[in-house]
């Protein structure tokens, strides 16, 4: 701090207070009463009540100025916080928040700031949903749940985001599409059908307008009050994206007996169920000295000459395997299953 009033000192850093007002957003949060309520330090000239301005894409005239102790005043000079009402819209921490003349002027850079922001926007739509998700998918990349967060304070909204980005694995992670201060609204449900993402919402709700869409759309909002509420419902949907581990059941053990040559069909195996059961459709292996030299599906299953859709243990029965004559008396036949076990976002870090 010393070094930098020094610098400023030497090098004649000073505001002029007498020109129009120039300030950066620090908060935004919405209030009952009052509205969108931004916090922010003019860096340049004098705030006043009645100022027409501009923050980032949104407009409007200086309705009140509030201290840090909520207490009304008049104006606010060169490096002092006020709060601002009197905002068309929600800003986003970080804009600069400048003071013009006339209304028009306000009106006319913001709508020109929001149609550049909307072509933006529909640029990396485009690009995202006819370029990269059928190459991501091909090439086995991460895969990304798409989301756009509300809420009723610019930093519970940043902290929100910057707590769900930290879920990401290799294997998946979360895409801010759009974040902002306030409910939800018609565009912001556009945005989430064009995308598909889902909207977040945290301690705001959608307007009837919203939920309309919403519902023709089939547009998924949920509202939250507890961000671990948020973070948990995120995470199981990320883990619900992650492939599942396979795993390989025994499900029955299957010795051959007898071996018998059919010109027509090929080689009969004449086996023994010794534990579980074998099915028409089941999966086998074919094991010989303890090794594996086949693994494929039945082409048949027969108990005498009747057909059977299923053989428990201790029942002879015979088989037909499809693409494999060469069995022996003494092979082994292990019936399997496949069976699909959901990881966890841990398991995927690991």
């Amino acid at each position: 701090m010393e070094e930098v009033l020094l610098a400023a000192d030497i090098l004649e850093m000073k505001a002029n207070p007498t020109r129009r007002a120039r300030a950066t957003v620090i908060e935004t949060r919405i209030d009952k009463g009052r509205g969108v309520v931004a916090t922010v330090v003019v860096t340049n000239g004098t705030l006043k009540v009645g100022d027409f301005f501009v923050a980032g894409q949104q407009h409007g005239k200086v309705r009140t100025l509030l201290d840090e102790n909520n207490r009304p005043i008049d104006n606010v000079g060169p490096g002092r916080p006020a709060q601002a009402v009197g905002f068309s819209g929600a800003p986003q921490a970080g804009d600069s928040f400048v003071v013009f003349d006339s209304e028009r002027e306000v009106k006319d850079i913001a709508m020109r700031r929001q149609l550049l922001q909307r072509e933006q926007t529909f640029r990396q739509i485009r690009m995202l949903s006819l370029d990269q998700i059928s190459q991501r998918i091909r090439e086995g990349e991460l895969r990304e749940l798409p989301l756009i967060i509300k809420g009723d304070a610019d930093g519970s909204v940043e902290a929100i985001c910057d707590q769900l980005q930290r879920l990401a694995t290799k294997e998946v992670g979360v895409k801010i599409v759009h974040r902002g201060v306030g409910a939800v609204s018609e565009s912001d449900v556009l945005l989430a059908a064009a995308t598909g993402s889902i909207i977040l919402g945290f301690h705001v709700h959608p307007n009837l307008k919203a939920r309309e869409y919403a519902m023709r759309e089939n547009v998924d909002i949920r509202v939250y009050r507890i961000i671990y509420e948020m973070e948990g419902d995120v995470k199981k949907a990320l883990e619900g994206m992650l492939r599942p581990d396979k795993r390989e059941d025994v499900v029955g053990l299957l010795e051959v007996r007898q071996t018998f040559h059919v010109p027509s069909a090929g080689t009969i195996a004449g086996c023994f169920v010794v534990s579980g059961a074998i099915k028409r459709q089941s999966q086998i292996r074919l094991l010989r000295d303890g090794k594996q030299i086949w693994a494929g599906t039945i082409g048949s299953l027969k108990r005498f000459k009747n057909d059977a859709g299923e053989v428990k243990a201790g029942y002879e029965c015979g088989l037909l395997l499809n693409g494999m004559n060469d069995v022996k008396e003494g092979d082994s036949i292990e019936v399997i299953t496949v069976v699909e076990v959901k990881r966890t976002l841990e398991q995927s870090v690991a």
